[in-house]
């Protein structure tokens, strides 16, 4: 995969009058990709319990990278996930979910699992294809996305797999629901 510069992040606050401002107009402090071949994920930002006040929380370039967002909490990332150009093994997906801590939520162990990126959190995630495609595999079936589609997965059992030849960008914001019923 051709590398990509990163996605422009621009960050709104307040001045000392309390006047809206831009404090930040460049790229995210954390980029990093997951295994030799796997996705870049560049994190945007994220939000901790509470949302609002002390508790946004800017990701820096030493910090960790985790799939899902804390019990309350938000992430929104920017994805480059690359063409499939081989069979990804069991292993392989093992080895990407435990360099996100997200080991918990792989669900490809199940031999019946239709591709071994397998996994469900218990967050809503909104994705939104900015360029390529990308196949969303459920249990029982797929569907194929384009530039411009958006999907609301809520907390599904569900996979990601780029069987284009380029590269694909996607926009996601994860929110947690480890309160609701529906996540569990």
């Amino acid at each position: 995969m051709t590398a990509r510069p990163p996605p422009r992040r621009v960050v709104t606050g307040h001045d000392a009058q309390g006047r809206s401002v831009i404090q930040q107009d460049a790229g995210p402090a954390l980029t990093r990709r997951i295994g030799a071949d796997g996705p870049v994920f560049h994190e945007i930002w994220r939000t901790e319990d509470p949302a609002w006040g002390a508790a946004f929380r800017e990701p820096t370039p030493e910090g960790r990278l985790t799939l899902a967002p804390p019990t309350r909490g938000t992430r929104i990332r920017i994805m480059d996930i690359p063409p499939e150009t081989q069979a990804m093994t069991l292993e392989a997906a093992q080895a990407q979910f435990a360099q996100i801590g997200g080991a918990h939520a792989l669900t490809a162990l199940d031999p019946a699992a239709p591709h071994p990126l397998m996994h469900r959190t218990r967050s809503i995630d909104y994705a939104l294809i900015l360029e390529g495609e990308l196949v969303l595999i459920l249990d029982r079936e797929e569907t194929v996305l384009r530039a411009g589609d958006v999907v609301v997965q809520r907390g599904t059992n569900h996979a990601w797999s780029n069987r284009g030849n380029g590269n694909c960008r996607v926009a996601f914001v994860l929110v947690d629901q480890a309160d609701s019923e529906e996540a569990r």
